[in-house]
């Protein structure tokens, strides 16, 4: 994604790629060829993103990492004067996402995350109609991830480190293991150790929907349930399948995850749903509609044409944060908003794996009374790297 992220920001004017950094010289080496054929200018490259911070030169940098890497690059970057795109989810833990929220603010950065959609013209629109009351009162929202994918994933040995690959430096901050190419590149999705499945994957995006359309941060209670129920013996170990309930006082949200099939709600296989009591609105990313509520053969509220979207939203979001580096103005998803999803994408997975029903105090920016839910809000870090002090 942090390639996809770059191409994207080099579409915009006054925007030069100094540098590229990656632990495996295979991948650096082929981004950095198919960089100099398109722009004409060869990157500086590096191994160790610490190294690329000391340049004076760069602005801003990309962290395109797995998650488990997000907080150590953007709090470092931030204390280096750098501008900070991070993927999301935000990080591995909540307690790292505190302290990237610490840091932007301390060092008064730009940090925008990677949650595009809040620089989407039509997800702007839809929300916009929810909020001016069009559909009712929302009492329930939905949202949801339903993959086609990760229909095999079969259990492989350990095995050498490939050549080329700085496995110590992958691994970072997360507990020593022997290198398996299934953690590695991509599948690493699918271990608890560096990231949190589909919920915080796709998660992030939709779960941020809602919480723009309702105007909420994070939820008064979670509870989750499912499992490895469609393919027990895959080598993951995040659930294929899971639904999580959210309570926010005055209305409730879903979220649904299934890997292998891909008919969700509304037969789409991604989706944000907003229920009202004159109609429902449905949105993804190529499109929204209203779907009105019927009494006596008539329409509570207006029928209309679906409402298409463009592709552009992934470049309407980096074109903001550029925006937002010249200007030092707010962008789309500034960092607080990715910690306010990243809270509520965290808080399913850890509902989910201590089999309880959790209740959060925003207050305390905690989980009450359950001390085992609270050590897994807590990053932990292998001895080798602390977790930054802000």
């Amino acid at each position: 994604m942090g390639w996809h992220n770059l191409n994207s920001m080099l579409k915009h004017q006054n925007v030069r790629c100094l540098a590229l950094c990656d632990i495996d010289s295979n991948v650096l080496n082929k981004r950095a060829a198919e960089l100099e054929k398109s722009t004409g200018k060869k990157p500086i490259l590096y191994s160790d993103f610490r190294k690329l911070l000391e340049n004076k030169d760069i602005d801003a940098v990309i962290v395109g990492t797995p998650d488990h890497w997000h907080c150590l690059m953007t709090v470092y970057a931030c204390e280096a004067g750098k501008d900070v795109y991070v993927e999301k989810p935000l990080a591995n833990s909540i307690e790292e996402c505190n302290l990237m929220v610490a840091a932007a603010q301390k060092h008064k950065r730009i940090v925008q995350v990677g949650q595009w959609q809040r620089s989407g013209q039509h997800w702007k629109a839809a929300l916009d109609y929810v909020r001016a009351g069009h559909i009712g009162k929302v009492r329930s929202t939905k949202t949801w991830a339903y993959m086609a994918y990760g229909k095999t994933f079969p259990v492989r040995p350990d095995e050498p480190v490939p050549a080329g690959v700085d496995y110590a430096m992958w691994l970072g901050p997360a507990p020593k293991r022997p290198f398996n190419r299934n953690r590695f590149h991509g599948s690493f999705r699918y271990f608890w150790d560096y990231a949190g499945g589909l919920m915080t994957d796709w998660g992030a995006h939709m779960i941020d929907m809602v919480l723009a359309g309702m105007n909420v941060s994070t939820p008064k209670s979670v509870a989750a349930m499912g499992g490895k129920f469609a393919f027990p013996d895959h080598a993951g170990e995040t659930p294929d399948t899971m639904q999580v309930l959210y309570d926010f006082g005055h209305f409730t949200m879903l979220w649904e995850q299934s890997l292998g099939t891909g008919r969700g709600p509304y037969d789409r296989d991604h989706g944000v749903a907003f229920i009202g009591t004159l109609g429902t609105v449905v949105i993804d990313r190529s499109k929204w509609e209203v779907l009105p509520e019927v009494e006596g053969g008539k329409y509570l509220t207006q029928a209309m044409p679906v409402q298409r979207g463009g592709s552009q939203d992934l470049d309407n979001h980096t074109l903001n944060f550029l925006e937002c580096v010249r200007s030092r103005q707010r962008p789309n998803c500034p960092v607080e908003i990715g910690r306010d999803v990243a809270i509520n994408a965290h808080l399913g997975n850890i509902s989910y794996r201590t089999g309880r029903k959790l209740f959060w105090d925003a207050a305390k920016n905690g989980i009450v009374d359950d001390a085992k839910a609270n050590e897994l809000v807590q990053a932990h870090y292998n001895s080798s790297w602390k977790l930054p002090n802000v």
